[in-house]
C-alpha cells in the first residue's frame, strides 16, 4: 500500500508518519510539503521501518501525475490552520487551503484513489448546547475565514462523493493538544502550556472563559486514521473527532497542577464569536472508535516536554 501525506511535516502529520509504518507493514510513505512552515525537524529520525520520500512542492503547481502514480490513499493535512489568525488575510487562507483541497479532490476523483481530507469543528458557530454532523445548512455559522473555508471545502468533496463515486471520507477535528516532532503553539491548550512554563500570565479572551469548545488529544487523532484505513472506511461521510469538550477554566485549573504560580489575564475580543457548545462524536463512535486521550495526560506531557527550557529558580 501506498500512501500520500499532504502537509505530513506538521503538528499532526510529523506524528502521523512515524505512526502509521507501526500498523502497516511495508507500507510506503510519500510526504509532501510546501515547508512554508520551515520545520524541517519533522523529518528528522524517522523510524526505519518505515518506506519514506519526501517531496518539496506545492499540491496546487505541482505535477499530480508523478505525485500520484501509484498512490491508493492520499491523507490531505496541508492547511493554513490559525482561526484566530485568518482575519484579515481570507484571501490567502481561500487561496490556500480551498484551492489545493479542490486540486488533490479533483485528482483522486479522477484517478480512484481513496481520500481523508480534514475539516474543523470551528465550522460550528450555532447557539445550540450540542452540535453533530446533521446541523442544517442553517445552524452552520462559522466565525472566521478559516472555518468558512474548511465548510466550502467539505461541499466541494461531498459533490465529487455524490457525482464521481470519490471514495472519501471528512474528518472534523476538534482543536489538537498534546506532543509531536512538528507542533506548533498557536491553539489553546500548547499555547497556555508554553506562556505557564515561560512564566508568562496566560491571555484569555474575557467572553470565552467559560465557553465550552471541543478538543482533540493527538494520539486520538492519529489512531482516527489508522481506524479508517484499517475499516475502509470511505463512506462519503463526514465526522466529528473529539477527545472531550472543556471550557478555558477547565484548561487553566489543569495546567495550575503543574505551575501552581501561573496568572490569567483577561483581554477583550470582539472578532472571535461567544457561542458555547459541545460537540458530539457519536456518529464516529457508532462506527467502532473508542477515544482513548485524556487533557490532563495531555497538558502534562507538554509541560514536562518544555520545562526544561526554563527550570532555573529565581
Amino acid at each position: 500500500m501506498k500512501l500520500l501525506i499532504t502537509g505530513a511535516l506538521g503538528h499532526i502529520g510529523s506524528g502521523l508518519i512515524r505512526l502509521l509504518p507501526k500498523h502497516f507493514p511495508g507500507l510506503e510513505i510519500k510526504i509532501v510539503d510546501n515547508m512554508m512552515t520551515q520545520r524541517f525537524c519533522s523529518l528528522f529520525n524517522l523510524p526505519e521501518n518505515g518506506k519514506y520520500e519526501f517531496v518539496e512542492d506545492d499540491i496546487r503547481t505541482t505535477d499530480l501525475d508523478a505525485l500520484l502514480n501509484g498512490v491508493d490513499i492520499v491523507i490531505h493535512l496541508a492547511a493554513i490552520t490559525d482561526a484566530a489568525g485568518s482575519f484579515g488575510k481570507a484571501h490567502e487562507v481561500e487561496e490556500n487551503n480551498y484551492n489545493s483541497t479542490k486540486t488533490l479532490a479533483d485528482a483522486c476523483a479522477s484517478r480512484e484513489i481513496r481520500l481523508i481530507t480534514l475539516s474543523s469543528t470551528s465550522v460550528y458557530g450555532t447557539q445550540n448546547t450540542v452540535v453533530d454532523e446533521d446541523c442544517t445548512e442553517d445552524e452552520l455559522k462559522p466565525q472566521s475565514p478559516y472555518a468558512i473555508t474548511k465548510l466550502k471545502e467539505e461541499k466541494y468533496v461531498e459533490e465529487l462523493v455524490r457525482t464521481k463515486n470519490l471514495r472519501a471520507v471528512i474528518l472534523r477535528f476538534g482543536t489538537i493538544f498534546g506532543t509531536s516532532e512538528g507542533m506548533r503553539f498557536h491553539t489553546a491548550v500548547n499555547k497556555f502550556c508554553w506562556q505557564a512554563v515561560m512564566k508568562k500570565p496566560i491571555s484569555v479572551w474575557r467572553t470565552a472563559y467559560q465557553q465550552k469548545r471541543p478538543y482533540l488529544d493527538l494520539q486520538d487523532a492519529l489512531r482516527a486514521f489508522i481506524f479508517i484505513i484499517e475499516n475502509d472506511l470511505f463512506d462519503g461521510n463526514i465526522y466529528n473527532v473529539v477527545t472531550n469538550n472543556s471550557t478555558v477554566e477547565d484548561i487553566v485549573n489543569t495546567i495550575r497542577e503543574f505551575v501552581p504560580e501561573l496568572e490569567v489575564g483577561f483581554v477583550d475580543n470582539q472578532i472571535m464569536n461567544q457561542l458555547s457548545y459541545e460537540v458530539s462524536a457519536n456518529r464516529f463512535a457508532q462506527k467502532g472508535f473508542i477515544s482513548q486521550g485524556n487533557l490532563r495526560n495531555g497538558i502534562e506531557q507538554t509541560i514536562l516536554l518544555l520545562r526544561s527550557a526554563n527550570n532555573h529558580t529565581a
